[in-house]
């Protein structure tokens, strides 16, 4: 009889946050059997909690990846899901300390326990590395100008991971585009989210002027998760970097789209950068190459995170 595959062992970090809490309802439990969720709980999201699969076996650890005793907490582990993260890029010129000891040491901290043990590392960067470019860029791309300390600890982060790449630590680097979509642990400071809550509570949309027609990448919650347990199936621990996401929008794109589910939107254009005002479009192609493909709607994430908030839209 053929032999029958051993189900994985996952611990993921900031497991409650807003990738978190969809991540940890959609591993495929054929592949996956206990998962183990570590979370400060800083934020305060007991309720991703409520729930859960029965067909997962779920452990909780309220720690920080700062402090905890992670030689422990890794045993028995295969695969480390490092979502732990301070993610707010504008809220972060003011916390720069708080970010680096996060988002850097964290990772450090998290890395060398991985290689310690031989544990595989799936670690989402940003494609805000990229900062503000003229021409469409790929992970080739030489001049990376992270504009936020945020880009700038998840570039240091990069930069260990393939440090510890020549001592035999099997990871892969995804730079993730700006997540949109629902989630029971989502947040609203990034730019779909943030607009369709100010857009659902009556307030205007403030947005910088020339701001208008620049093009960002982004990514939904679904493709993200989707992407996620792609590489944890086929094994991509390769060390190399790919570049996620559904598609480079414009805020214009993201307006338009908002107005057709609540047409009586109100515009602020204003002088000043409220929203990261950088401009540029990244290329997917190497890991689309590997046999993805995103699936993610912009209309149909935003009419689900409205339809979620109907009760309040104005």
């Amino acid at each position: 009889m053929p032999q029958t595959q051993r189900k994985l062992n996952i611990l993921v970090t900031g497991a409650l946050g807003h990738i978190g809490s969809a991540l940890i309802r959609s591993f495929p439990s054929s592949l996956v059997g206990n998962i183990i969720l570590l979370d400060n709980l800083e934020s305060q999201r007991y309720c991703s909690l409520f729930n859960l699969p029965k067909e997962f076996s779920y452990r909780f650890i309220e720690e920080d990846i700062r402090t905890a005793d992670l030689n422990k907490h890794l045993q028995g582990i295969d695969v480390v899901i490092h979502l732990a993260a301070l993610t707010n890029a504008e809220v972060s010129h003011a916390q720069k300390q708080e970010v680096e000891s996060v988002n850097f040491d964290g990772l450090k901290r998290v890395a060398n326990a991985c290689l310690a043990q031989k544990i595989k590392l799936f670690f989402p960067s940003t494609t805000s590395v990229y900062g503000s470019q003229e021409l469409r860029v790929n992970e080739e791309c030489a001049e990376l100008i992270p504009q936020s300390p945020y880009a700038k600890s998840k570039l240091n982060a990069e930069y260990h991971l393939r440090d510890l790449k020549a001592k035999g630590l099997q990871f892969v680097t995804c730079r993730l585009g700006t997540i949109f979509g629902p989630s029971i642990g989502m947040r609203f400071h990034t730019a779909v989210n943030k607009f369709i809550w100010l857009a659902s509570t009556g307030r205007p949309l403030t947005v910088w002027k020339t701001a208008l027609r620049q093009k960002r990448p982004y990514l939904s919650l679904n493709d993200c998760l989707e992407a996620t347990n792609f590489i944890i199936k086929h094994d991509i621990f390769n060390g190399e970097v790919y570049n996620i996401l559904t598609e480079n929008f414009t805020v214009e794109n993201i307006i338009t789209e908002i107005r057709n589910f609540i047409p009586d939107l109100n515009i602020d254009y204003v002088d000043s950068p409220i929203m990261n005002q950088l401009s540029y479009e990244v290329d997917d192609t190497k890991f689309r190459n590997l046999g993805f493909t995103p699936q993610g709607s912009l209309n149909e994430e935003i009419r689900n995170t409205i339809n979620l908030l109907k009760g309040i839209t104005k």
